[in-house]
């Protein structure tokens, strides 16, 4: 029996079902019955992979309630998608499209699943996703006050390294099971060839997870300044006539590769 591609368009109310690339579409709602409902259907039906679009945590559940049922899912960049219904032609958006978009993506495509999170993972995700809204709300009180050196500078670096690691436990759990080519695409800091005959267009670096992201960009900022082998690595590149950016994303880069290293080896930072 050939095993099919389901995608799923997630809604906060609702959630679309294609069963196939070409086969049925069906809704249910987006509650602890409506996702009860669809995980007994998905076993019955056995899919070789079910995907959905990451939509700012709606998917969270559903994507760990089908996973927890031992189905392969995997939970994908919204512009990976978009992109490849363009190119495929599909032009129109509707939530029963967007699953069968998702549906032939997942076929096409075939991502690679995303292991499932222990509890301590999940629940660890979820305080990071509470502490990432506090962020966000001091952000404008703090720009009003400004920022001051102080004598905490030391443990508040301390800190952020925590956060940090925990931030990547959380959001990365390919860490250690992916080469660093692999991951540096994954996270989205690994430059893309932008090359059509004679053209040779600037590299960048596009896509991934941006919350990991996020952190890999101040943890590089302080590695800088604090970590002799990443700033050896910055000074070198700068003094090649690299921008700042370009030396920093490839910081981040050397970074990931550390961690997924120390993660694969089960072994402590050790600068050699």
């Amino acid at each position: 029996m050939v095993k099919p591609y389901v995608g799923i368009d997630v809604a906060k109310a609702t959630l679309d079902v294609a069963i196939g690339s070409d086969g049925e579409v069906v809704q249910v709602e987006n509650n602890e019955a409506g996702v009860a409902q669809l995980t007994e259907r998905l076993v019955e039906v056995v899919p070789a992979l079910v995907v959905l679009e990451a939509t700012g945590g709606y998917e969270s559940v559903v994507a760990g309630a089908i996973a927890g049922r031992g189905i392969a899912v995997a939970v994908v960049n919204p512009r990976q998608v978009r992109d490849f219904a363009k190119a495929t032609g599909v032009l129109a958006k509707t939530d029963r499209i967007d699953a069968r978009v998702l549906a032939r993506f997942a076929e096409a495509v075939r991502p690679e699943p995303r292991p499932l999170p222990t509890e301590e993972a999940k629940e660890l995700d979820e305080l990071l996703s509470r502490r990432r809204q506090i962020v966000d709300m001091l952000t404008m009180e703090k720009n009003r006050l400004g920022i001051a050196a102080t004598d905490r500078m030391k443990k508040g670096i301390k800190k952020h390294i925590a956060v940090s690691a925990r931030t990547m436990l959380a959001e990365l759990p390919e860490l250690g099971r992916l080469n660093r080519r692999q991951i540096a695409a994954l996270v989205g800091v690994a430059p893309l060839n932008r090359d059509s005959g004679t053209l040779h267009g600037t590299r960048i670096c596009w896509g991934g997870r941006a919350t990991v992201r996020q952190v890999l960009y101040m943890a590089a900022t302080t590695a800088i300044r604090c970590n002799p082998a990443i700033r050896r690595t910055y000074a070198a590149l700068r003094e090649r006539g690299k921008k700042h950016k370009v030396a920093l994303v490839a910081c981040m880069r050397k970074l990931l590769t550390i961690l997924t290293a120390m993660v694969r080896d089960q072994r402590r930072w050790s600068p050699s």
